[in-house]
């Protein structure tokens, strides 16, 4: 085995062990076999460990009483305004320390979002506060940096050369028990619709995450970084062998645009789309059962100037295949500003090559100028498939960590009504603001549930 590289030797370790549990009893396995170790992930952890870090995050909210708040109750009851309380929320999470020099360490947005102080320690004990670099909650990417000195950094791999089968290994600090590392395979790769909006990539692995693992490593047997850990499904809150991350390729991009700015830059083609149902194509001739049908084509957007028009239909993107909307989505939101799609489009039956280069998505409204209420938010028209499920409104993208919005609102959020009218749309939510009423209550949608934010 001494031609081979030490990835190939554990990954032949690892199968010798499975042989091995197959044909003894648990517990009774040699030192040895043939005068050779066994082998062990503990030199490689050994070198891994140490960039992998703990951070406990606080964050102090100020909450208003909506009794107290509400003028038409202090006025009947004769109630003074009631001081808000504060509450504080603390957070424990993983990183990733991909620059010793600079001390840069990759994490969650959720693990630090909103945060007031971030704390980091080492697993020398060292522990230092944390700047927050910047934030991107659309990938649930957050960079944060430390300035420590004699950092252990992980290297990074190129995530795009995994494959379903292949060994990893997942390290953070579940349940805030202290580091810890679980073994498992890549169970699929490119998996999409685990959030309600957002753009998605992940990596599914059964090795196991738990709670406190978001934002750790996911290495492969080189010790190198191929993914962040950042959501699980399961029943019980557990690890189920369910576990995702996010691929190194798309965190590193990420990282560099927050390094650069402080924040990330996406752009548009300018259309909507719609996943194409058989019923949708047997009403429009379609014989194709996959792609992304363009609905809406903005006026002088990017994809207007390439010639695209309502009816068309995406099937591929550089080569590779756009199954739905939310493909279609991903291969705008993933790429950097000012990339050129490569697309392959259906029309009457025939394939037409389209090129189109993002630019800044004129689909997007900021708060700031509609309200400074709403400093900070940035809203969107909500995708055709959400409105599909009967819901109508306008959803928040993206809210600026320490704005005036983020106080009481949060990216995901969906607003329905302003003051009691309904904003399905952007144009709607416009109009509703242009008067600049005194008071503004916001209907809100939020993880399935209705509820109102009154914005002082």
């Amino acid at each position: 085995m001494s031609g081979l590289s030490r990835g190939h030797q554990l990954r032949c370790g690892l199968l010798a062990l499975l042989v091995l549990a197959g044909c003894g009893n648990a517990g009774t396995l040699p030192p040895a076999v043939g005068g050779q170790p066994l082998p062990s992930l503990a030199p490689m952890l050994g070198k891994v460990s140490p960039a992998v870090v703990n951070i406990s995050s606080t964050t102090h909210r100020k909450i208003r009483d909506p009794f107290f708040d509400d003028p038409i109750m202090r006025q009947f009851f004769g109630l003074p305004m009631a001081p808000p309380r504060e509450a504080i929320q603390q957070s424990l999470g993983s990183g990733v320390i991909v620059d010793a020099a600079k001390g840069y360490i990759l994490t969650n947005n959720h693990v630090v979002a909103g945060a007031d102080d971030i704390k980091v320690t080492l697993t020398d004990g060292r522990s230092f506060k944390a700047k927050l670099i910047g934030t991107d909650p659309a990938t649930d990417i957050a960079v944060i940096q430390i300035p420590g000195q004699n950092l252990t950094a992980l290297p990074l791999a190129d995530s795009k050369k995994l494959r379903v089968g292949d060994f990893v290994v997942a390290i953070g600090d579940p349940f805030g028990l202290g580091q810890s590392a679980t073994s498992g395979i890549i169970s699929a790769l490119q998996r999409q619709g685990l959030r309600n909006s957002g753009f998605q990539n992940y990596i599914q692995t059964d090795a196991s995450i738990n709670p406190g693992n978001s934002g750790g490593a996911l290495v492969n047997l080189d010790g190198e970084l191929v993914g962040i850990n950042s959501m699980i499904y399961s029943p019980s809150g557990a690890s189920a062998g369910l576990g995702f991350a996010i691929p190194s390729d798309l965190a590193a991009s990420v990282m560099q645009q927050l390094i650069k700015s402080g924040h990330v830059a996406r752009g548009s083609l300018g259309v909507q789309s719609q996943d194409l149902s058989p019923r949708i194509a047997a009403a429009l001739g379609i014989k194709d059962t996959r792609g992304a049908l363009i609905t809406e084509v903005t006026p002088d957007s990017p994809a207007a100037r390439a010639g695209m028009k309502p009816g068309d239909l995406v099937v591929a993107d550089d080569g590779k295949p756009i199954d739905d909307a939310q493909d279609l989505r991903n291969a705008q939101g993933l790429k950097p500003l000012g990339s050129t799609l490569a697309l392959d489009v259906v029309r009457d039956g025939k394939h037409v090559p389209i090129s189109a280069k993002l630019a800044a998505d004129a689909n997007t409204l900021s708060g700031d100028v509609l309200d400074p209420r709403l400093s900070g938010a940035s809203f969107v028209n909500l995708p055709p498939d959400v409105r599909a499920q009967g819901i109508n409104g306008v959803g928040i993208s993206d809210v600026q960590d320490g704005s005036r919005a983020a106080a009481q609102l949060a990216p995901g959020d969906i607003v329905i009504q302003v003051n009691n009218r309904a904003t399905p749309t952007l144009d709607a939510f416009r109009q509703a603001l242009a008067a600049h009423p005194r008071s503004l209550l916001l209907t809100i949608a939020r993880g399935g549930q209705l509820g109102q934010v009154r914005l002082q």
